[in-house]
């Protein structure tokens, strides 16, 4: 076996910026706040994830992606360690994958600070005109994260990523 390369938790992070969200690639793991911390035990390069729902149909993609990265960037010994306790918080997205969301058509979850009754009850702009004249469709999307809306206004569907 050989031996990980001298590598710094900084260059980690760095090259984990580059490992996509496989259900919504403009955004990254690190950027959804999916990876929640690189840690070296012994050897190992520990990277601990928290994915969006515990039945995530990505998880594996996203473990094997993140165990490609690491691998180009040296590392041998690799341990991926998925956590749930904390539950992933749609308040650990980052204000710029906010902003790329929304440049996509998908309108990015509400601050809560985990006061989901009131943002619930919010109107959701549509990521496109900006109008709050908008109605929910169906509280279930192509995946557990999202909901359908409507614009009245523009007249385009879209979807929110719920708040969570």
């Amino acid at each position: 076996m050989t031996k990980t390369p001298a590598l710094t938790i900084d260059q980690i992070w760095q090259a984990l910026e580059a490992v996509k969200d496989p259900e919504i690639p403009v955004v990254s793991l690190v950027e959804m706040g999916i990876i929640r911390d690189v840690a070296f035990q012994q050897d190992a390069v520990v990277v601990t994830m928290t994915p969006t729902f515990s039945g995530c149909p990505a998880l594996k993609v996203m473990a094997d992606d993140i165990t490609t990265c690491l691998k180009n960037l040296g590392a041998d010994d690799i341990r991926i360690e998925t956590v749930f306790d904390p539950p992933w918080t749609s308040e650990w997205i980052k204000p710029a994958a906010r902003e790329k969301l929304k440049g996509i058509g998908l309108a990015p979850p509400p601050r809560h600070n985990g006061d989901f009754q009131i943002v619930l009850l919010d109107p959701v702009a549509c990521p496109y005109c900006d109008s709050e004249n908008t109605s929910m469709r169906n509280s279930f999307g192509p995946t557990p994260c999202r909901m359908i809306f409507y614009c009245n206004n523009c007249q385009q569907p879209f979807e929110q990523f719920k708040p969570l």
